[in-house]
């Protein structure tokens, strides 16, 4: 009676092999072809990165100005890195004086403004506007600092019952 388990046992045991050989195959195949869309990605970003590095590492060339701003993008000459001609005392004591003459200039400019009627005015309306406030948040925060005192001190005193 009990010779058909042994066959029985081993056809499951083979079709659930057979299974995961399926299974391992399907898995394998979708493996495989991600990797491959994969790869291919790869290989257009790789293009692409190509193509952007060419087109950065070629040099641009710089418009001719009758000024130039900043010296980025020109090739560094010989010419280029040699130092300019040396300033002379004078010549440096009239530069640095008259840096030091804008600057006081701005600085008393700044402070005439701030000292200006209509400027100390208006800080004057602001200030008293904001004590106004300041005045009435305290009398509303007293108010309420006593309200809640004074409910303490009735929660304190022993209930003794009515006096009829």
């Amino acid at each position: 009676m009990q010779d058909w388990i042994v066959p029985a046992v081993a056809g499951v045991l083979a079709l659930v092999a057979l299974g995961l050989v399926v299974a391992l195959v399907r898995a394998r195949s979708g493996t495989e072809r991600a990797r491959a869309d994969a790869q291919a990605e790869m290989a257009q970003l790789r293009d692409q990165l190509a193509a952007l590095e060419r087109r950065v590492d070629r040099p641009k060339a710089a418009p001719e100005a009758s000024f130039v701003i900043t010296d980025l993008g020109r090739e560094e000459t010989e010419q280029e890195l040699e130092p300019g001609p040396p300033v002379g005392s004078a010549l440096f004591a009239d530069l640095l004086l008259r840096e030091t003459v804008v600057k006081a200039a701005s600085l008393a400019h700044g402070v005439r403004r701030a000292l200006d009627a209509e400027t100390r005015n208006r800080i004057r309306f602001e200030m008293k506007r904001e004590v106004k406030r300041a005045r009435k948040q305290r009398k509303v925060d007293t108010r309420e600092a006593l309200r809640e005192w004074q409910d303490r001190q009735r929660a304190d005193l022993p209930d003794e019952g009515s006096a009829a």
